[in-house]
């Protein structure tokens, strides 16, 4: 008997999370077990690290199961990818410890939550992103996450349908942090009539006006260059909530990124999150955020 350890990347969309369920529904674990068994021969459950939500995805979730098969370690993820939907990947396999399990481990998640901020939504981004047209203030968000830092009790930040014994956990990281998206920018330009591969120098030009050309000047102020942020109050972006930690609690990134996205908007002030998080009651924190902007995107076992 061995104990093989895999890391699989997933689209959540369309999965009723990580968790196998009674009710049949389709969920990466009922794939992953559907997958081993046709493999070996064997009925084979696996054993998640992660039990990440409905819709959720990842790129790095962790997951153990037991065999007697024969099958060196290192080749069971070509052999289950070829098993599984084009939806679900493992990305490696390996041996490990009779007595190892990912989940009783040292470890450091890190999830990413993306909004994809513009005035419309992007076709290609609707399964990973989180779509809205509000011009978050980015460093009011930055700001109002540093207070999560540390240990606390996160009883404010998990679903009250959770059962956990207790609520206290350490966040270790937050960032935020934004991104360009620029092919969504390019094709915003086209009525503008400003090419993409001339934006940047026609900002320029309209910052910096030509003191030896005043009749380029006049042109200018005739028919002044305008950005698409300033014209229509936002341009396509990507606002990445990256959070670290040893353990989450139910809906905890998802309630954090909620919470985050009121302080960008202005609905609560950044140092009201210490209040939020002393009060240590759901109704108090933000709303929960869409499962389709949340990703686990990285895994680290502490030795």
């Amino acid at each position: 008997m061995k104990r093989i350890l895999l890391t699989v990347a997933y689209d959540g969309t369309g999965y009723s999370g990580f968790q196998a369920q009674k009710s049949g529904v389709p969920t990466i674990e009922r794939e992953l077990n559907r997958a081993i068994t046709e493999l070996t021969g064997v009925p084979t459950e696996v054993s998640g690290a992660s039990r990440t939500d409905a819709g959720v995805h990842a790129l790095c979730n962790l997951a153990v199961f037991d065999t007697e098969s024969r099958i060196p370690p290192e080749k069971f993820a070509n052999a289950l990818n070829v098993r599984l939907p084009e939806a679900i990947c493992v990305q490696s396999a390996r041996e490990v410890p009779a007595d190892f399990h990912p989940r009783f481990a040292r470890t450091v998640k890190t999830y990413d939550y993306v909004i994809y901020n513009a005035r419309f939504p992007s076709p290609r981004r609707r399964r990973s992103t989180y779509y809205s047209y509000t011009p978050f203030d980015v460093a009011r968000m930055r700001e109002a996450a540093q207070y999560l830092v540390g240990e606390h009790d996160f009883k404010s930040f998990c679903s009250v349908h959770t059962q956990a014994l207790t609520t206290t956990r350490e966040i270790t990281a937050i960032e935020v942090f934004e991104r360009p998206c620029e092919e969504e920018r390019a094709a915003e330009l086209v009525d503008e009539g400003v090419s993409f591969e001339n934006y940047e120098s026609a900002c320029e030009s309209a910052d910096n006006p030509d003191a030896e050309n005043p009749d380029a000047n006049k042109r200018n102020a005739q028919k002044p260059f305008v950005r698409p942020a300033q014209r229509r109050g936002v341009s396509p972006r990507e606002i990445v909530i990256r959070v670290s930690g040893t353990g989450f609690l139910y809906n905890m990134v998802r309630i954090i990124a909620g919470t985050m996205m009121e302080a960008g908007r202005g609905a609560i002030e950044p140092e009201e999150i210490k209040e939020i998080l002393k009060a240590c009651d759901r109704e108090k924190a933000g709303p929960t955020a869409p499962p389709e902007g949340l990703t686990l995107v990285r895994y680290e076992i502490l030795e």
